[in-house]
């Protein structure tokens, strides 16, 4: 188990159907801005946006991804995204066309969360230790 990594998670990918719909929301609720990558003329389909990611920081990078013959929502994988206090962000989600699923609440000794829905009906967490 020593060359186990701590933390398994290295990408995460959350599928849209609308993407500039999509990109002002979490662009919105996050407070972030997203970077272009062209895809490659032989991806077929594929469009993404990519979150803010620094290699030497914690935490995992990913994509907002538009692909042909998937769908948006209704998807069982959950990412929760890291904040100072999630009930900022909490705030911003009906204001960027989202739902609140659950308001901030309290996890014990690791923190607090907050569930929300974005306008292509995905389920996201929020989670910060205040």
């Amino acid at each position: 188990m020593e060359n186990q990594k701590p933390n398994p998670v290295v990408w995460f990918e959350i599928y849209v159907n609308d993407m500039a719909r999509a990109q002002k929301f979490y662009e919105t609720v996050l407070d972030i801005k997203f970077d272009d990558l062209p895809m490659p003329s032989d991806e077929g389909g594929l469009a993404m946006k990519f979150f803010p990611n620094e290699m030497n920081n914690f935490g995992a990078g990913g994509a907002l991804c538009k692909m042909e013959g998937f769908a948006a929502g209704g998807n069982s994988t959950l990412v929760y995204f890291g904040s100072e206090d999630c009930s900022i962000e909490e705030a911003r989600i009906e204001k960027a066309g989202g739902k609140v699923f659950k308001s901030k609440f309290s996890i014990g000794e690791y923190g607090f969360i907050a569930l929300g829905t974005d306008t292509e009906g995905n389920m996201f967490g929020l989670h910060s230790m205040a």
